[in-house]
């Protein structure tokens, strides 16, 4: 009786095991390959490696940043997937000023995590992404006049700080001559400095490309995309700002890459010790979707 009892423990713990090693094997991976949820290309606070050239006075935006899966979920019945991801990023201001090149101005430093959710379909994919995230903001060297003994133009720096939690959603459509990414977020900020400051806010844009006008190059496929990127900020009173890019992507739009774009931006300054002023800017620069 007791060999049988055994037995039969013996089948069940073996059962268990096998199916549990099985939904690991299938279902569950621990730091997966490539990068599940791309950064949006229009949003300044997505982690990504760069610069940014702007030609009005040879100022440059430098990007410092990556995402990277730590978990993922396959659910191969529904067609779907969930990931566990973390991010850390920056983007420094570089300058010119009395005659010193690339001086750090400001900068700008995320970290936090996020957990994105995907789901097939015939026309395309379901894509949405919350994550939170810890942003604050900071007057480095490069702004202070050290001849005189005071920051540059007498704005001193402000303690910039934002807790936010953000949730997206969206559809990525497969067509025939490439694809279009559409969404639109929202997010809160459960701590914000200055108190000024709205702790709502909202954007939408969407992403077109196409890999049919340009033939590949090395062997890799290269696209041409067009990006728009609205945003909704209260720096303290609520008003749009715009982003829009059009770039070459070495590479497919959904895997590693190298991009060069033409952008133009405006609205509330992207780096958060300037937030009160509004700016109007065009830029050449490259980043690399680094997956």
């Amino acid at each position: 009786m007791k060999t049988k009892n055994f037995n039969l423990i013996f089948i069940l713990l073996f059962q268990i095991y096998s199916t549990l090693f099985y939904a690991q094997e299938n279902n569950f991976e621990f730091l997966p390959q490539g990068l599940h949820f791309l950064p949006i290309k229009g949003n300044n606070e997505e982690a990504r490696i760069g610069i940014l050239y702007y030609h009005k006075n040879g100022n440059l935006k430098v990007d410092i940043g990556n995402n990277i899966d730590i978990l993922a979920f396959n659910f191969p019945n529904f067609n779907s997937k969930l990931t566990l991801s973390i991010e850390f990023m920056a983007y420094a201001l570089s300058t010119n000023y009395a005659e010193k090149r690339l001086q750090i101005d400001a900068l700008d430093g995320f970290f936090g995590g996020n957990t994105a959710f995907s789901k097939k379909y015939e026309s395309g994919k379901l894509i949405s992404r919350f994550r939170i995230i810890h942003n604050s903001a900071h007057f480095v060297d490069g702004h202070f006049d050290m001849h005189n003994n005071s920051w540059i133009r007498n704005e001193r720096p402000i303690p910039f700080t934002k807790d936010f939690g953000e949730l997206l959603a969206g559809y990525q459509f497969d067509e025939n001559f490439g694809s279009i990414r559409t969404y639109t977020a929202v997010s809160y900020s459960t701590l914000i400095r200055p108190s000024i400051l709205k702790k709502w806010h909202s954007f939408f844009g969407f992403e077109i490309s196409t890999n049919k006008l340009i033939n590949k190059v090395f062997e890799k496929e290269t696209n041409i995309f067009w990006a728009n990127h609205y945003s909704l900020e209260g720096n303290p009173k609520y008003q749009l700002n715009f982003n829009n890019l059009i770039g070459l992507k070495f590479g497919k739009m959904d895997d590693k890459g190298l991009i060069f774009y033409l952008s133009y931006f405006y609205g509330s300054n992207p780096f958060s010790e300037y937030f009160s002023q509004r700016v109007s800017q065009v830029g050449l620069g490259f980043f690399v979707d680094f997956i």
